[in-house]
């Protein structure tokens, strides 16, 4: 049954605006009469493929990460206790509770009704389901064991979710801390220092050096503040387009992968990413060669990506996976290691299961680490640089005390 977009007037005149299934627009313009709202337009979703709906999903209807996971565990558990895939993709749409996801699923399952499978259903809105969701799924059905697939599809997202929300909730106070930072030190060297330069201006006496290094510093910001304000957004803007050039963008990724601490992180939460999705992709009955070039497109730094790739096509090649990642030199040993023990033994999943599990730790406890450090540390630069322009201030006052008192 196909899915169809409404808009309408309801009692007091307001417009409404939803989606609902029928066999034609005539009964769906029914089913607004039988409610008492005048239907204005109905659009068939199906129809709008080339253009509409399916470009908006497609380009704009990105699923968050707590969304896609909880729409996984709704289905796995409304597949296991023996729903069909439309009925339940209906329910799923029902507990929405958000206009986007409840389109999103509605035309999901109106391709599921016109014959598609489930993954080839997914396929037509790749930016809400990603290649390795769809690839997970399509494993599932050949398997016969969707359910199961998409419970551990589940876990995965839901712990990927986790692992984002908490890093992103431990970044708030070190960010607010430099923003106020930020605010403070601009409004010492606006208008506090200037009175303090005031003070001293009608007076022939040698200044400190720090008094007149901060005495520059604040001419400077109040001279040329707006053109350094002007130049860092127009080299902030200069850089996001040429990130736009491939290439350009493959060495930024590849220098910033080298770097000791941020590239460290940065390979650490690929390597972890990477190997939670090629062991669930392994478990799911994904081919390793097929899963290692889905799994490539999980990976953020490009220059990853691309070892990734390199290893793929040596995999296909007859090489082991430990020894191909080793080669690139991205991947942690650690990594490595726990894949060449589960080539050896024939359990590579469920090691590569448990890779991710330990990179994910490490990187947490890291993350959390650093998090903690850095907000003290913003707070020791503020303080700082406030007591330096109190000794800007008090040491040629003590230096006329010392002269008047001589």
């Amino acid at each position: 049954m196909p899915a169809f977009e409404y808009r309408s007037l309801d009692h007091r005149g307001k417009v409404k605006r939803g989606t609902l299934e029928a066999d034609s627009a005539r009964q769906i313009r029914q089913q607004l009469r039988d409610k008492g709202w005048v239907p204005l337009e109905v659009t068939e979703a199906r129809d709008r493929t080339a253009g509409g709906l399916s470009a908006r999903f497609s380009g704009t209807g990105k699923l968050k990460g707590g969304e896609q996971a909880l729409i996984t565990r709704q289905l796995a558990t409304l597949l296991k206790s023996g729903l069909p895939v439309e009925q339940a993709l209906s329910a799923v749409a029902k507990q929405a509770g958000n206009v986007r996801v409840e389109k999103i699923i509605l035309a999901v399952r109106g391709k599921v009704l016109e014959g598609f499978s489930l993954a080839r259903a997914l396929a037509e809105y790749p930016r809400a389901f990603p290649e390795m969701y769809r690839a997970t799924v399509a494993a599932g059905e050949q398997s016969g064991h969707l359910e199961q697939v998409l419970e551990q599809l589940a876990d995965y997202l839901e712990t990927r979710d986790d692992t984002g929300r908490s890093v992103s909730q431990a970044m708030i106070y070190p960010a607010f801390i430099m923003v106020f930072s930020a605010l403070v030190i601009g409004f010492l060297m606006a208008f506090v220092v200037p009175k303090m330069v005031a003070v001293f201006a009608n007076r022939d006496q040698a200044l400190p050096f720090i008094t007149v290094a901060v005495i520059a510093l604040s001419d400077f910001v109040r001279a040329w503040g707006w053109l350094l304000a002007l130049a860092v957004i127009g080299a902030g803007v200069a850089f996001a387009r040429a990130m736009r050039q491939p290439a350009f963008r493959m060495r930024v990724h590849r220098r910033m992968a080298a770097l000791p601490l941020i590239g460290t992180m940065m390979r650490a939460s690929d390597s972890a990413r990477l190997a939670s999705t090629l062991g669930i992709l392994g478990r799911s009955g994904v081919p390793l060669v097929d899963a290692l070039f889905i799994a490539a497109q999980v990976v953020g730094n490009l220059a990853i990506r691309q070892a990734v790739v390199n290893a793929a096509a040596r995999v296909r090649e007859g090489g082991s996976l430990s020894r191909a990642l080793e080669t690139s030199g991205y991947f942690p040993p650690m990594l490595v290691q726990m894949i060449a023990s589960g080539e050896a033994s024939g359990e590579l999943d469920s090691m590569l299961t448990r890779a991710a599990d330990y990179q994910e730790r490490e990187l947490t406890s890291t993350v959390q680490t650093l998090v903690g450090l850095l907000g003290p540390m913003m707070l020791l630069m503020m303080a700082g640089f406030v007591i330096l322009i109190v000794l800007a201030v008090m040491l040629p006052i003590m230096q006329m005390n010392n002269f008047m008192a001589g």
